[in-house]
């Protein structure tokens, strides 16, 4: 049982589904979010302790006064449900329950009077499992791919049983189900305890819990608004039409994405966003730039600056060009790592963060090109030389490897099909083919056909075994 001196905690944990595509809008600072349906669900701690007396009256009184104004001023309000549930209401302290925990009003329309009139009826007589009733709201809201869905746990201590509260919560924000709760105390003495699980407000007096629920409640009914600027090396908000996708820190779940935009003013434009979330936002530019728990203020309007200083890369073909050629990838990758950022293809252009880079031509055979600049509202022209093409005609079942020459030794290119006939595509540059039948036993059969290929050009090439 809890002491009747503890004070009134209100912990309100904030489950946020959000649309993952919302419309970028240059208006009011404050709008309510129209497109998804709300849905509150109120958790009431219904233990014996809230018998005991704060302020101008009990804390059960005062707790369903508050809630009962609350539930009217959201009363017919567009796209939004209420629900409620209670613990500790159905069994006396003495027996220690920890499963007493039930939802008493269900998700629905127009249900404000049955919500009021269930919260008069509740009387504080047991426990409070905290952690428990925590599990059990996830159940309570129906399955919604367009919902944002709010927890508000009103209690006066902490958990009875032996679960951990804030396990729970990190558990819950983890797989996306709610966000880090919001604590409200009057008082103090618990702030140690529940930092680790929410957000924690003090309050001191009935009229200061009032605002605060109803400020954080309408946190939870508006959105509001925020604008990222993408700057240059000159730290100057110049950099625009990168996608940027917003994902919930805690878990990691893709929220919005957007283009950013310049409105007409030339500035970054204003997004409306849910402020009851902490945000990672990536933005796409080559290679991607992360920016990780930001957070909003509902109300007001946040300017969001992210590192972004691009410049430009050309790829171009240098000499005549193969009719009907297929597209040939270049690999790009950051200077010294393996890994590549991006496949551009020869006659494209492509914006980079400036830095350097390491390009890998998907040719035969491949070529590299290392410690290229890219930098800041600079183009760099990359010319590749043009490939010609190569008609083999050959025996079938024979061995045949092909060969580039570099410098004064012969380099592995590839090995040949057994087709009789094969075309390959190759960079300027001196050649051999090395071949022998399958068939045959004697190795100064082995049969050598050096050639040279020119940009644009084809050059035909036939072998025999003789």
């Amino acid at each position: 049982m809890k002491s009747i001196t503890k004070i009134l905690l209100f912990v309100l944990a904030i489950g946020v589904f959000v649309s993952a595509n919302a419309q970028q809008r240059n208006q009011r600072q404050l709008a309510q979010t129209t497109n998804q349906k709300t849905r509150i669900l109120f958790i009431l701690d219904c233990s014996y302790s809230m018998y005991g007396k704060w302020q101008s009256d009990t804390k059960i009184k005062i707790t369903q006064s508050i809630l009962s104004n609350v539930i009217d001023t959201l009363k017919n309000k567009p796209n939004l449900q209420v629900a409620l549930r209670a613990f500790g209401h159905n069994n006396n302290y003495t027996q220690q329950d920890c499963n007493d925990t039930k939802l008493e009003v269900p998700f629905s329309n127009n249900n404000s009077e049955l919500l009021k009139d269930k919260l008069k009826s509740l009387v504080p007589k047991g426990s409070s499992p905290i952690s428990n009733s925590l599990k059990g709201s996830k159940a309570d809201f129906p399955e919604c791919k367009n919902c944002r869905n709010i927890i508000i746990l009103i209690t006066d201590g902490l958990d009875d049983c032996s679960d951990d509260c804030c396990e729970v919560s990190k558990a819950l924000q983890k797989e996306g189900s709610i966000i880090k709760p919001f604590i409200i105390g009057i008082g103090k003495g618990y702030s140690e305890q529940f930092k680790c699980a929410g957000n924690y407000f003090e309050v001191n007096n009935e009229i200061e819990f009032s605002k605060t629920l109803n400020d954080i409640v309408n946190q939870a009914l508006y959105s509001t608004t925020c604008q990222v600027n993408l700057l240059d090396s000159y730290k100057s908000s110049t950099e625009t039409n990168v996608p940027m996708i917003f994902y919930e820190s805690k878990s990691k779940t893709p929220k919005y994405s957007f283009i950013h935009t310049f409105n007409e003013k030339g500035l970054s434009d204003t997004l409306e966003i849910d402020p009851l979330i902490s945000y990672d936002i990536e933005i796409q530019t080559i290679p991607k730039t992360r920016i990780e728990n930001i957070s909003l203020k509902a109300g007001s309007h946040t300017t969001i600056s992210a590192n972004t200083p691009q410049g430009t890369m050309v790829l171009k073909y240098k000499g005549k060009e193969l009719a009907n050629a297929k597209p040939v990838g270049v690999l790009v990758k950051k200077n010294g790592e393996k890994k590549s950022i991006n496949i551009q293809n020869i006659n494209s252009t492509e914006k980079y963060l400036i830095g350097k880079y390491d390009l890998e031509v998907l040719t035969e055979p491949r070529l590299n090109l290392n410690n290229v600049e890219i930098a800041q509202s600079s183009t760099t022209t990359i010319e590749i030389p043009s490939t010609g093409s190569v008609q083999i005609t050959k025996p079938a079942n024979n061995i045949s490897t092909l060969l580039t020459k570099e410098d004064n030794s012969w380099e592995f290119v590839s090995n040949l099909s057994d087709k009789q006939n094969e075309t390959i595509t190759l960079l300027p540059g001196d050649y051999q083919i090395i071949s022998r039948s399958k068939s045959s036993t004697q190795t100064k059969q082995t049969k050598i056909k050096e050639f040279r290929v020119e940009s644009g050009e084809t050059t035909v090439i036939l072998i025999e075994n003789k």
